[in-house]
């Protein structure tokens, strides 16, 4: 099973990462591929360029081999939307199953995305949650997780697309929104992203007060 995890990732820091790793072992993953969105829809335009964005992907990923990035939709045009990439995952040869995870805080507004619903027929989804985490029980969202929610790992080798995992992880309050307000205003952001990173940042001068982005 590969997973899958979208996002502006600007930048990519320890939130994005530990999570996916701990998900990466738990489900015994082929691979997880770190997918950087090009045009968000439910959010603004990232401060980086896509090409900056890739490249810190790289460079924190680099040392970990179940991670890959995939820039495919960098490289495709109009809205940056989920549905769309996981049908061109589908498309590829050798039939992989596909995993799709999502953050708790994201998965709360799922049924604003594009075409939610079909989201189910093309992959599984693993929301990775805080311990504690009381998913919505009524309303759409509500009868989407009744209708296709399991308890366990396992029950994910059952089928190839249509279930969905609630899966706590270790939470770390790190935004990339905090991240870019401490650089903008001169403060150290270290331990928050990998060192490689942030000495990528600083090179760049990407998120400084009065610096442009264009690479």
């Amino acid at each position: 099973m590969i997973g899958i995890l979208g996002g502006t990732f600007d930048p990519v820091h320890f939130g994005h990462l530990r999570p996916a790793l701990e998900i990466s072992g738990a489900l015994d993953l082929e691979e997880l591929r770190l997918i950087p969105c090009r045009n968000p829809p439910h959010r603004p335009d990232p401060v980086a360029s896509p090409a900056q964005r890739l490249a810190m992907l790289q460079l924190a990923t680099r040392r970990h081999p179940v991670f890959h990035v995939d820039q495919r939709e960098l490289e495709r045009d109009g809205p940056s939307y989920t549905l769309d990439t996981l049908m061109s995952l589908r498309r590829e040869p050798g039939g992989k199953t596909f995993c799709l995870l999502v953050g708790c805080d994201a998965f709360q507004g799922l049924d604003s995305w594009h075409r939610w619903r079909e989201l189910a027929d093309l992959c599984h989804m693993v929301v990775m949650t805080r311990p504690g985490y009381a998913p919505p029980g009524a309303g759409e969202l509500g009868e989407f997780i009744e209708r296709h929610r399991v308890p366990d790992v396992a029950d994910l080798e059952v089928r190839d697309a249509g279930l969905l995992l609630f899966r706590d992880v270790t939470q770390l309050e790190i935004s990339a929104t905090r991240i870019r307000n401490l650089l903008a205003t001169g403060q150290d952001a270290a331990f928050l992203l990998p060192e490689e990173v942030l000495d990528f940042i600083h090179k760049e001068g990407i998120y400084q007060t009065g610096k442009t982005n264009d690479g």
